[in-house]
């Protein structure tokens, strides 16, 4: 989490936290008089339009096209998130029924999957778990071996010792000689590598430099992001997300066009999973509010995550997905135990 410094007076700060928690409960823009009633200030209507006038000034609140209230802004949230936030924790029943989800004999898998229901069922939002990284498909090694009819047979080995096969038809015939260079070329450029990040690298070098590539080259590249084009598992696996439909219901998301930004960062899965990435080097809560993420995609969309570890070694995140106006403290509670409970469940295997 940010640290943002303090930059308001009391009376400012409990003005903007009664109208963030109003609007995070109603969905609707808050006004002067509403705030008279909730937010214990013993202000008139008037002083407190003063300032509301004072806070949408710093950036912290808006007004939403000719409406009399006020919504908060990306700057808002984040002050409320940092700031005044007094995070509460879960009932004990509640924490007592979560730790059962993950009672039973379960395998990786199943943890991951459970973890991700769970933190959709209680927030009522998207669910999402990185699969531990130590689990993540690298590449050992490539070779290519010639067949008839213009075609190549590409062998793939895994760091777990697992051989895949695959027949790929090309332009051209190649010398065993060729392929053998071909071969050196991309174990030396990718091995070790996630075969996630194998792929995005292929298609890079397509777009990117395929002016400046010779023929030759450009044929080696060509035939290996073949060989990689099909292996849709690894991605399947990279996280797991629950709940995506819940966004549906969140006013936010009415607008077609929204939602289905929203819904095509899900389904891209690049994006998501890099931001995710970089919550590994940052261990512990973080929380990105609207544009913060630098995706486009997730611009109306706050994103709630931790990491979770086993024998104190950061290997993955979770979180929830959902709209700026989610409720944060309970979110973040959520968040927090299922970290806990995720690294406790899989230290046990």
């Amino acid at each position: 989490m940010k640290n943002t410094e303090k930059l308001l007076s009391d009376r400012e700060e409990r003005l903007l936290n009664a109208l963030i928690r109003e609007y995070i409960d109603q969905a609707q823009p808050v006004g002067s008089k509403k705030l008279v009633q909730t937010a214990s200030l013993n202000l008139s209507s008037a002083s407190i339009r003063n300032v509301m006038a004072d806070l949408e000034e710093l950036g912290l609140i808006a007004s939403p096209h000719t409406s009399a209230g006020r919504v908060p802004t990306v700057q808002g949230y984040r002050y409320f998130v940092d700031s005044l936030l007094n995070i509460k924790p879960l009932q004990p029943v509640a924490v007592e029924k979560m730790i059962k989800e993950f009672a039973g004999d379960y395998d990786t898998t199943s943890i991951i999957a459970n973890a991700s229901a769970m933190l959709s069922k209680l927030t009522s939002l998207a669910g999402i778990v990185t699969l531990p990284r130590r689990q993540r498909v690298q590449l050992a090694q490539i070779e290519f071996l010639p067949l008839s009819d213009n075609r190549v047979l590409s062998i793939l080995v895994t760091d777990d010792n697992e051989v895949q096969n695959r027949i790929i038809p090309v332009k051209r015939v190649f010398e065993s000689g060729e392929l053998r260079q071909a071969a050196n070329y991309l174990n030396t450029m990718f091995a070790g590598k996630e075969i996630r990040q194998v792929r995005n690298e292929l298609l890079n070098e397509l777009n990117e430099a395929r002016q400046s590539m010779d023929q030759k080259m450009q044929a080696v590249v060509e035939m290996a992001n073949k060989m990689f084009a099909d292996e849709n598992q690894d991605d399947q696996s990279d996280f797991v997300v629950a709940g995506e439909t819940n966004l549906m219901d969140q006013s936010e998301f009415a607008s077609v066009d929204t939602l289905k930004q929203v819904f095509e960062a899900f389904n891209k899965k690049r994006d998501i999973l890099e931001l995710l990435d970089q919550c590994l080097s940052a261990d512990g809560m973080q929380i990105f509010i609207g544009d913060e993420s630098g995706y486009q995609g997730l611009g109306d969309c706050s994103l709630v995550t931790s990491t979770y570890s086993v024998d104190g070694q950061v290997i993955g995140t979770l979180g929830v997905i959902g709209p700026t106006r989610m409720p944060y403290e309970q979110v973040i509670s959520v968040v927090d135990i299922t970290a806990k409970l995720v690294s406790s469940a899989l230290k046990s295997k």
